[in-house]
């Protein structure tokens, strides 16, 4: 993990810190229980951890609305505690990725509140204002992510500003170098604190198009993916002119720049664009970001056939950059219940952690997938969440994957002594920490077996992949890297299935923990949710 590019076919686990363990009794998670967890992160075999916002912040979009970037917030600790933290992540061999929220801050914040107070004042041109139309409607048709209009009235200057998620998040001018300048300043904070790399929030929506000119319609039948469901207006547009534009190049460039001054520093950029995987592709060729992931797994679409599509896309259009992918996050539900329906088999949880850690590329592992842990069903009067209250019952929002962490069966899991932010399952007590620590046959145990098992296998971390064209429900493809064929194929279904092998001869490999497949005359057969590795004679 010495290796400047040890990020390449590393397995990345996210941390929700208001979700991982709270140590001083408020009901929210905070940086010193993570530390407190370390070694338990480190005992399932990833390589790097990746840290949700802990910034300073009002909360109003847990984290992701930012008052001051080089503030840990009192709610989760203390920059000594995160210190604490890096040190002991370092000293087990994990690194440390930490979020950065680049296009928006809070409404809080010091820039905004000197922006907002008049026309003239030194960052007056920070973030994005615009003169209202002869009718004082909004300049342009933009909508918000979260449902509604893009723009919010601000009296003091009686403009509009643009705000691309909530009214609370206003949008940074990254036309005005100074506001650039001032970003890459933060970053440079954080890398000479010593973190290894950031997972970069939206981080195709910091300019917007300079003309504001209107988003095209987007006709009934094109209204899909992630959160751009028919009830919500966000997916009526076309989003042209509101991300995603060519002057975000300049600026990656710029950002590679500087992190390339720190040896083994690395970039993760989320994108979600109108071609996610082509603008994945383009942010990652030259010197822009290390690695890219969107949300094309993130979806409720699971076959063999969408996921060889979307993958075998990437990788035409990915000619330099490195793909990393996810099946969970903190902004979808939970991939064995968008998957596997209500009551999931454990094998299904053990096959997808298998099947998205074989894909080539890094992986991002979400917290309480090495459980298995279904999509928590949150009554309305306990939501935190304001996508899911503004969008309920059709939306139910993301608290539904947010939940404490169950690290034990009794009340609160072993969360907090207090009343946990979000109510603990009673579906997840079952599936608690301590409880599958102490069963060999757990989702727990085979996803540490699987881990182990990974590493030392060059092909699935650093090499090629070939899919077959096999029928539903497998998924197969084959890795090959510095002399070592390894064929990986997945049953994703709940039924028995079989897959003719291709032409050569197969032996089955041992060691990784999976319920496996047997071979037998040139045919494997694979249980339900069953995994197939096998090596090249």
């Amino acid at each position: 993990m010495s290796r400047p590019c040890w990020w390449r076919g590393a397995v990345i686990y996210q941390i929700y810190p208001r979700s991982f363990l709270d140590t001083n009794g408020d009901g929210v998670g905070d940086l010193p229980g993570i530390v407190d967890r370390l070694d338990y992160v480190a005992s399932l075999g990833v390589d790097a951890i990746w840290i949700s916002p802990f910034f300073k912040s009002p909360m109003a979009d847990f984290g992701y609305d930012i008052a001051d970037q080089r503030q840990v917030d009192p709610l989760f600790g203390t920059l000594d505690d995160f210190d604490r933290l890096l040190d002991k992540a370092h000293r087990l061999g994990l690194k440390v990725m930490i979020d950065q929220v680049f296009s928006h801050t809070s409404d809080q914040h010091e820039w905004f509140r000197e922006s907002r107070s008049s026309r003239d004042n030194p960052k007056a041109d920070w973030y994005v204002w615009a003169d209202a139309r002869e009718d004082g409607t909004p300049p342009n048709n933009w909508l918000s992510l979260f449902g509604g209009v893009a723009w919010r009235w601000e009296p003091r200057r009686r403009q509009y500003y643009l705000h691309n998620f909530l009214s609370s998040q206003p949008d940074l001018n990254f036309h005005n170098p100074q506001v650039r300048q001032a970003t890459l300043d933060y970053v440079k904070f954080w890398l000479d604190r010593g973190v290894d790399g950031f997972r970069l929030d939206s981080i195709n929506f910091c300019f917007n198009d300079a003309q504001l000119r209107d988003n095209p319609p987007k006709p009934a039948d094109k209204r899909v993916g992630r959160g751009f469901s028919p009830d919500n207006p966000y997916a009526f547009q076309y989003h042209w002119y509101n991300n995603t534009r060519p002057e975000n190049i300049g600026f990656l460039e710029e950002l590679r720049a500087l992190v390339d001054r720190y040896p083994g520093a690395v970039t993760l950029g989320e994108i979600s664009s109108e071609d996610s995987l082509a603008t994945t592709a383009e942010y990652t060729s030259g010197r822009r970001l290390h690695m890219g992931y969107s949300f094309e797994l993130l979806v409720d679409d699971f076959s063999a056939a969408y996921i060889r599509d979307t993958v075998s896309r990437l990788e035409e259009a990915m000619t330099e950059g490195w793909p990393c992918w996810a099946v969970s996050n903190h902004d979808v539900r939970r991939a064995v219940t968008r998957w596997g329906g209500g009551g999931p088999s454990p094998r299904l949880a053990r096959m997808l952690a298998a099947m998205v850690c074989s894909l080539r590329g890094s992986v991002c592992v979400y917290q309480g997938e090495e459980l298995g842990l279904p999509e928590a069903d949150v009554p309305f009067e306990a939501l935190q969440d304001p996508y899911g209250i503004a969008f309920w019952p059709n939306f139910k929002g993301r608290d539904g994957c947010r939940t404490p962490m169950p690290w034990t069966d009794a009340d609160g899991a072993g969360f907090s002594a207090a009343t946990p932010w979000l109510p603990v399952p009673e579906a997840h007590r079952p599936l608690a920490a301590r409880r599958q620590h102490a069963d060999p046959g757990s989702t727990l145990n085979a996803f540490r077996a699987f881990m182990r098992w990974r590493r030392e296998q060059p092909a699935l971390v650093r090499g090629s992949i070939a899919f077959l064209d096999t029928a539903e429900p497998v998924l197969a493809f084959v890795r090959e890297h510095q002399g070592q064929r390894m064929l990986a194929a997945f049953n994703l279904s709940d039924a028995a299935a079989s897959l003719p092998l291709p032409s050569g001869g197969w032996t089955l490999a041992q060691g990784h923990g999976l319920a496996s497949a047997s071979i037998d005359g040139g045919v494997a057969s694979l249980p339900a949710y069953g995994v197939l590795f096998a090596r090249a004679d």
